[in-house]
């Protein structure tokens, strides 16, 4: 379960004019059961190299080039933290040893129709229900302290593992479309997900009674 207090917080500082990029960006710590989800540090250039260099991990998303290299993985942290960046992203890291294990986030999509979720973790970590965790973490961050009503996520159609992640999280596929891949050098397809407010609210409900 991730902390109350802090999205109680965030929400009462919102306005219905005000930026809710920057407002996500002032919860620095997301905790869940078995996890930390924190503001990336130069520290953890390393560590996000080691597993982001890794073309099982890479193919699988857009952004990350294969080979990838702790240069790479610096300069992704200094983005990350420049005031022009929209979107909020963190470390994942494990509860009880700290462990630096991926990246999650959330960005403006396209279309400009709700927040964009986006995840990877290193494979040495895969199969331990981490990825839905965080995911789940970052759907409560999004409805929690915005006014969106829908989440935005993205898989690579060969990628059931990703799929599963979404579905857990109750987002529902809406269509198929292509993807320019940097680690793979060429588009590729993707199936498109969203989960909307009323069905997130559902699912809590349900949840909390269960």
């Amino acid at each position: 379960m991730v902390e109350e207090k802090q999205f109680q917080d965030l929400a009462a500082e919102n306005t219905p004019d005000q930026d809710w990029w920057s407002l996500t960006r002032k919860s620095s710590i997301l905790l869940t059961e078995n996890l930390i989800l924190r503001k990336l540090q130069n520290s953890d250039a390393r560590p996000m190299a080691k597993l982001a260099n890794n073309f099982a991990v890479s193919s699988m998303t857009g952004r990350l080039p294969h080979p990838y290299s702790e240069q790479d993985a610096s300069q992704f942290i200094t983005r990350s933290a420049l005031p022009e960046t929209r979107g909020c992203t963190f470390a994942v890291t494990l509860a009880k040893s700290a462990a630096f294990i991926g990246v999650c986030g959330l960005r403006p999509s396209e279309k400009n129709n709700g927040p964009s979720l986006g995840y990877w973790l290193g494979e040495p970590w895969w199969g331990n229900g981490y990825g839905t965790e965080a995911a789940h973490a970052l759907v409560d961050l999004a409805f929690k302290t915005t006014n969106h009503e829908r989440v935005n996520a993205s898989c690579r159609v060969i990628n059931p593992a990703s799929r599963r992640v979404l579905e857990k999280c109750g987002f529902q596929h809406v269509d198929t479309g292509m993807i320019q891949s940097v680690a793979v050098g060429n588009t590729v397809p993707i199936d498109h997900y969203v989960l909307d407010r009323s069905t997130w609210i559902s699912l809590k409900a349900w949840n909390d009674n269960a």
